[in-house]
């Protein structure tokens, strides 16, 4: 190898492991492949899990995934959702896990089909949604705490046409519904009647919303229907919005490519 090369894959080197160390502050030794060992200082690593990145430029908008979390109908939660079959203490080369869970567990996106039986059959699952849809400029506003998203708070809220996509933070946010285990049928959501002047009054093609549903308990089926018919809007539902001004954002929304599901968990962001 010629000194210049020499120079060049050392500087590459040194380059991986500074970016691999900020990213992964317990990345084992880039010199040495078989070395598994700790870097020096980090016999007491705490890893840093953050709601906020890029000074506050960036918010993580979906919450995190545990036991704990609500489960549509259930008083326990999610319950367990990840198992360690390989595992390294028990010999395995490497730690590898498995889970299970609802589609529809968390931040979660619906498809057509969730509602629609044809739909389903016909494959318009979550791997058909558009995402130029879930991605792009987004206003996050704040719904009267005190009622369901009716035609009338939908007037109310004055959403300029050409406005494509909008995040409803609802009293939802306020009671911390999404960080209780039991699920809650009081929480607040689109009426039929609500969902009906959004589809004929608007350009709104992403409602998001921050419980489980985009559609109040007691319109559960028809306000759905109504979003889904045209195959036009999507529904982002379970958000977590709290602690985020009202105000245009970019959103980035990305579900798994679940070919045949109806709904996927999605990792949602805000970029100021």
């Amino acid at each position: 190898m010629s000194p210049i090369f020499n120079l060049f894959l050392l500087s590459s080197i040194f380059t991986t492991i500074a970016t691999a160390t900020t990213a992964y502050p317990s990345v084992p030794s880039a010199f040495d492949p078989t070395d598994c060992t700790l870097s020096s200082g980090d016999e007491n690593l705490i890893p840093i899990r953050r709601e906020v990145y890029a000074d506050g430029r960036i918010f993580d908008i979906s919450h995190r995934i545990t036991n704990d979390m609500p489960s549509w109908d259930k008083k326990d939660g999610l319950g367990q959702f990840l198992w360690l079959p390989s595992s390294m203490k028990n010999g395995s080369l490497a730690n590898v896990s498995e889970m299970k869970l609802p589609t529809h567990t968390g931040t979660h996106v619906d498809a057509p089909g969730h509602v629609f039986d044809h739909y389903f059959d016909a494959g318009f699952d979550v791997d058909t949604l558009d995402l130029e849809v879930l991605n792009g400029p987004a206003l996050l506003v704040d719904v009267p705490r005190d009622k369901n998203i009716t035609a009338e708070v939908m007037e109310a809220l004055k959403i300029p046409k050409g406005v494509r996509r909008v995040l409803f933070r609802t009293l939802n946010t306020d009671r911390r519904l999404m960080l209780k285990k039991e699920f809650d049928t009081s929480y607040v959501g689109f009426m039929k009647d609500g969902a009906e002047w959004l589809v004929k009054n608007t350009d709104i093609k992403l409602v998001g919303i921050d419980y489980l549903s985009v559609a109040a308990y007691d319109d559960l089926i028809p306000s759905h229907l109504v979003f889904l018919e045209g195959r036009e809007i999507i529904l982002v539902e379970g958000l977590k919005l709290d602690d985020v001004q009202p105000g245009i954002y970019d959103v980035h929304c990305l579900p798994l490519r679940l070919l045949g599901a109806e709904g996927s968990p999605i990792r949602c962001i805000l970029i100021k």
